[in-house]
C-alpha cells in the first residue's frame, strides 16, 4: 500500500472532479495543477501549487507547453526503491508525485463536430498523453487516472484504502490508462489516414460488454462499441451474440426501403419482406412469406409501429423488433412478453466499412451500398421488355438478394418476398430451393420475378424459372455464356435485365 501524499491534476472536463479534490485536500495531499484546473480547485476553497511555480517556466506557445518539464516528469517517473533516482530528485529539488489525474482534450468529439483542420489539430493532447504514459509506466509507485470516467473508481479505491492504494489498484489504473492512450492515438491516426490511406488497420472501441455466450453456449463472447448510437433498448432480456448478428442484418436490409416496409430475419437472411401502403399491411405480407421461419425471428420496420400492427405481431413468438418509434399502446402490447427485445432505432447511418477476422488477421472492405438497377443501369438484354409493373418488383427482389447469403436466388411478386434459396453451393440448387419453398406455401409463381446475386454460368436457371412461371429476371450478367441464357429467354418470351453489379455475400 502506498499513501497518496501528492497529486498532479490537469483535466479538460471538471465534471465530478470536485469530490476527488475534496477528498485529497481533506487528507492533506499536496496538489499541483494547471490553468483552468488550478482555478477550479481554488474556487472550491482549496490550496494548490501551479505547475509554473514548480518548473519556473510559464505556460508557453498558447498553452501547448505546460507540464513538459523534468521537474514534473522526474517526480512521476522516479523509482522510489532506486537510490540513484531519489538522490537526483533531491539534487534537482523535484517533488515526488504519487497520483496523476488527467482528462484529455476531446479530440474525437471535435472531429465529429467540425471540419476545421486547425481546430482539430489543437485538440491533439500532448502534455496529458505524456503524463498518462509516464505515470502508467511507473505504476509500482504512482497511480494514474486517465479519464473522468474513472473518477468514481478512484474515489472507491481511496475510500477503501484510507487514502492509500495497493499495487494491484495502481496496476489496474495503469491498464485503464493505456486503454485510454491507445484509443486516443488510434483516433488521431484514423483522422489523418482519411487522406493518406496508409495500409494500416487501427480500430479501437471502449465499453466492452460481456455477452451470455457466443454463437453456442460453450463459446465466450463480448461486444465492443457504442451500441446506443444505433438503438435504445426499451424492453426485454439481454441481447445475445446471435441476436446482434440478426439485428445487424435486419437493419442493413430495412435501410434499403423508402416505402413502409417490414422484414423478418432468421440466421442473417430474410425469410419475410414486404413493402405496402401501411405498416400493418407490410407486416401481414412479410409474415405470409414464411410464417414457419418467422417463429423466433428478428423483425425490423422503417415506420412507427401502431396499435393495430402490434396486435398482429403479438400473436407470434419472436426474439427482437426494431423500429424508429412505437405508439404508446403498441409498446404496451409488445411488452406483454418479458423477454421480448424491443429496440428504438436512432436513425444513425450504417458504418461505411466492414471488417472481420480471418486467418489470424483482419480483412476490411467498403460496405456494399449500391443496388443493381438503382445505382447502375438496368439494361434489358432480351427481345421481351420488362413490363412496367414488374420493374419495381425486380428492384425489390434485387435489394433482398443483395442481403442474402450466396449463392442466393430471390423470388418476389407485388412487393412481397415469396421465397428465397440461400447459402447454396450451386445457383441451380438455390433456385430449386426457392421454388420448392414457394410451392410449400401455395404461392403462385406465375408473373413473379427472379433476382440472382451473381451471373448464370449456364441457361439452366432461366429454364427452370420459366417452367415455374417466372416472367422477368434481374442479374448482374458477365458470364462467358450469357448468350445461352439470353437465347433461352428470347425463345420463351421471358424478359431479363443485366445490372453489371454483383452482390455476393458470405
Amino acid at each position: 500500500m502506498k499513501k497518496i501524499k501528492s497529486a498532479l491534476i490537469s483535466v479538460f472536463y471538471k465534471d465530478g472532479l470536485d469530490e476527488i479534490v475534496n477528498m485529497l485536500a481533506a487528507a492533506g495531499v499536496e496538489i499541483y495543477s494547471t490553468g483552468g484546473t488550478l482555478s477550479f480547485i481554488e474556487e472550491l476553497g482549496h490550496k494548490a501549487h501551479s505547475v509554473e511555480s514548480l518548473t519556473g517556466y510559464p505556460s508557453i506557445l498558447g498553452g501547448r507547453v505546460k507540464t513538459l518539464h523534468p521537474k514534473v516528469f522526474g517526480g512521476i517517473l522516479a523509482r522510489r526503491d532506486n537510490a540513484g533516482d531519489i538522490d537526483q530528485l533531491g539534487q534537482y529539488e523535484i517533488p515526488e508525485i504519487d497520483l496523476v489525474i488527467v482528462d484529455l482534450y476531446p479530440f474525437e468529439s471535435t472531429v465529429a463536430s467540425t471540419d476545421d483542420h486547425a481546430q482539430i489539430i489543437e485538440k491533439i493532447d500532448i502534455g496529458g498523453i505524456s503524463l498518462i504514459r509516464a505515470a502508467a509506466k511507473n505504476y509500482k509507485d504512482v497511480a494514474i487516472v486517465a479519464s473522468r470516467n474513472q473518477y468514481g473508481l478512484l474515489k472507491d479505491m481511496l475510500s477503501a484504502g484510507g487514502m492509500a492504494l495497493s499495487e494491484a489498484d495502481r496496476r489496474r489504473l495503469a491498464t485503464l490508462a493505456f486503454a485510454v492512450s491507445s484509443h486516443y492515438d488510434s483516433a488521431i491516426f484514423n483522422y489523418f489516414n482519411r487522406q493518406e490511406g496508409i495500409p494500416a488497420f487501427r480500430y479501437s472501441a471502449d465499453g466492452g460488454a460481456h455477452l451470455r455466450y457466443g454463437e453456442n453456449p460453450h463459446q465466450s463472447a463480448s461486444f465492443f462499441g457504442d451500441i446506443s448510437k444505433t438503438f435504445t433498448q426499451l424492453w426485454g432480456k439481454e441481447i445475445s451474440y446471435n441476436n446482434m448478428l440478426d439485428i445487424d442484418a435486419s437493419l442493413a436490409l430495412i435501410a434499403e426501403f423508402d416505402a413502409p416496409a417490414f422484414v423478418v430475419i432468421k440466421h442473417n437472411n430474410a425469410c419475410g419482406a414486404a413493402t405496402r401502403a401501411t405498416v400493418e399491411e407490410a407486416w401481414r405480407d412479410a409474415l405470409a412469406g414464411d410464417p414457419v421461419s418467422a417463429f423466433g425471428g428478428v423483425l425490423a420496420c422503417n415506420r412507427e409501429v401502431d396499435e393495430q400492427t402490434a396486435e398482429q405481431i403479438d400473436k407470434i413468438f419472436f426474439e427482437v423488433i426494431s423500429a424508429p418509434s412505437y405508439s404508446e399502446r403498441a409498446l404496451e402490447i409488445l411488452k406483454s412478453k418479458k423477454n421480448r427485445i424491443i429496440l428504438k432505432l436512432t436513425g444513425a447511418p450504417l458504418p461505411a466499412v466492414q471488417f472481420r477476422s480471418m486467418l489470424g488477421g483482419v480483412a476490411v472492405q467498403e460496405r456494399d451500398v449500391k443496388v443493381g438497377g438503382v445505382d447502375s443501369q438496368m439494361k434489358c438484354v432480351t427481345q421481351a421488355a420488362v413490363d412496367p409493373e414488374r420493374v419495381d418488383d425486380l428492384i425489390f427482389a434485387n435489394k433482398i438478394v443483395k442481403h442474402s447469403k450466396s449463392n442466393a436466388i430471390v423470388l418476389a411478386k407485388n412487393g412481397m418476398l415469396l421465397a428465397s434459396g440461400i447459402g447454396q453451393t450451386s445457383r441451380v440448387d438455390a433456385l430449386r430451393q426457392a421454388i420448392a419453398k414457394a410451392h410449400s406455401f401455395d404461392f403462385d409463381l406465375r408473373g413473379a420475378v427472379m433476382a440472382s446475386d451473381a451471373f448464370f454460368p449456364f441457361a439452366d436457371c432461366v429454364e427452370i424459372a420459366d417452367k415455374a412461371g417466372i416472367k422477368a429476371v434481374i442479374q448482374p450478367g458477365g458470364s462467358i455464356r450469357d448468350n445461352d441464357s439470353i437465347e433461352y429467354c428470347d425463345k420463351v418470351g421471358m424478359a431479363m435485365v443485366f445490372t453489371g453489379l454483383r452482390h455476393f455475400k458470405h
